[in-house]
């Protein structure tokens, strides 16, 4: 007794019309559900392929679901291709029928020769080991907040002939999709013009292909084990932060880069860059790398992972009194606040990240609070007023960099007009008010980035 309920993902083309007609030869009718997505793409061919798979479902005694999309729009608006809009569109609609209507899976008519464009596409593209395996028969449906709920590739072992031939011996209806001979798309272009050439290499590149990636998929199995131990002993500390002596420290440190970085949508492109920023003798703080929702950060010591929702977001006005010696965690970033004994063999100029204010001037309690526009100081050893806002120009802050940024402000001035007025800029700059003098100075209070 089958006891899923499936959903079968079906465009009216001869992959998923004969996936059809097998789903409904082995379970009754109560088991299945079909989903057809009209996309648009083509006019009245479109609405040809709606009306075939209507009749079959008709016919079959079979719930359907039908949806119309503006593809073309979603793709201008969202900024990606076509083939990419109609992949989310389709997949974000499963995942919703399955919530609402309780299916447990989706079916789709992927066969063996889309597993070996796929595998070649993902070559192109740079995908790491992750991408050589391929397509697999069963994984977790995209978009969906439930885990349980699967997609399943019924076809996967059928090339595109058994395919033809099934159709033909069982007399299936189906509908050719006219832009499958265009060459527009980049799977077409493989299929129309590339998989000749290597069928006439290897007639068998299909199954050869298919069988390889079934290695390559064991491969990256062990691989990923083993980079999940080396990435846990890295990120053991914080999820979001990689530092870079351990990662160093690392004989495959590249690769165990890629396996933090590329669940965040970075691309080979990108790591690249990233890595042979690391392997130089460049400055490495202060750089910024971008994927679509998240982006990396070079700090003075570590590369941070932070959402590019934070690049927009304003920061919240939290004020942090500071009223003694501690360690103190303000805007996603951890201090340790010290006072210490002034000794004339202290050096005035501290390490990247430190800054020491005479205690006689900066008394507690101070406050941490984000920068505001408007905000300046008088950088040590000058006598202007700067804008903090043209440091941070001269130090190429991005704006998630500035909303990070964190002043001390003197508690004695905050919340009057003069708190625009800052004693330094954490890990940056001191205000020369308050700035430590080897004659004078008796203690200091030392603020240290961690």
């Amino acid at each position: 007794m089958y006891s899923r309920t499936t959903l079968l993902a079906v465009s009216g083309g001869i992959d998923s019309m004969c996936m059809a007609d097998i789903f409904v030869r082995r379970y009754a009718s109560e088991c299945l559900a079909v989903a057809h997505c009209n996309f648009n793409l083509r006019g009245d061919d479109s609405d040809g392929d709606e009306a075939l798979v209507r009749r079959w479902a008709e016919e079959h005694d079979v719930r359907l679901h039908v949806k119309s999309f503006d593809t073309r729009g979603f793709a201008s608006e969202h900024g990606v291709s076509i083939e990419m809009a109609a992949r989310e569109l389709r997949y974000r609609w499963f995942a919703e029928l399955c919530t609402t209507e309780g299916y447990d899976e989706v079916a789709v008519a992927h066969n063996a020769n889309d597993n070996a464009e796929t595998l070649v596409l993902n070559l192109l593209r740079g995908s790491g080991v992750k991408g050589l395996a391929g397509m697999s028969a069963e994984s977790s449906l995209p978009y969906s907040e439930d885990t349980s709920v699967k997609l399943i590739r019924p076809l996967l072992d059928m090339t595109r002939k058994q395919i033809e031939g099934y159709a033909l011996a069982n007399g299936i209806r189906y509908r050719n999709d006219s832009t499958n001979s265009s060459s527009e798309y980049k799977r077409n272009m493989l299929r129309n013009e590339v998989f000749p050439i290597f069928e006439r290499v290897n007639p068998s590149v299909v199954r050869t292909l298919n069988r390889e990636m079934g290695y390559y998929a064991e491969a990256n199995e062990i691989l990923s084990d083993w980079c999940a131990r080396e990435a846990e002993d890295l990120l053991r500390e914080d999820r979001t932060r990689i530092p870079y002596a351990g990662l160093l420290s690392k004989r495959h440190w590249r690769y165990i880069l890629y396996h933090i970085l590329e669940p965040y949508g970075f691309n080979s492109a990108t790591l690249a860059s990233l890595e042979d920023l690391l392997a130089s003798d460049r400055t490495v703080s202060g750089k910024r790398f971008e994927a679509k929702d998240h982006a990396v950060l070079t700090e003075r010591d570590s590369l941070r992972i932070v959402s590019m929702d934070k690049f927009s977001s304003p920061v919240d006005e939290v004020i942090m009194p500071v009223r003694c010696a501690g360690t103190y965690h303000f805007n996603g970033r951890a201090f340790k606040v010290e006072t210490i004994e002034w000794t004339p063999d202290m050096p005035l100029k501290q390490p990247e990240g430190v800054l020491i204010f005479d205690a006689e001037k900066l008394r507690f309690p101070f406050v941490f609070r984000p920068w505001r526009e408007g905000d300046w100081l008088i950088p040590f050893g000058m006598r202007g007023k700067k804008k903090v806002s043209d440091l941070f120009a001269d130090l190429k802050y991005d704006s998630f960099m500035k909303n990070a940024a964190v002043m001390i402000s003197d508690v004695r001035t905050e919340g009057m007009a003069e708190c625009q007025h800052v004693a330094g800029v954490v890990g940056v700059r001191t205000d020369d008010g308050y700035k430590v003098s080897s004659s004078v100075t008796k203690s200091v209070i030392r603020i240290s980035i961690l």
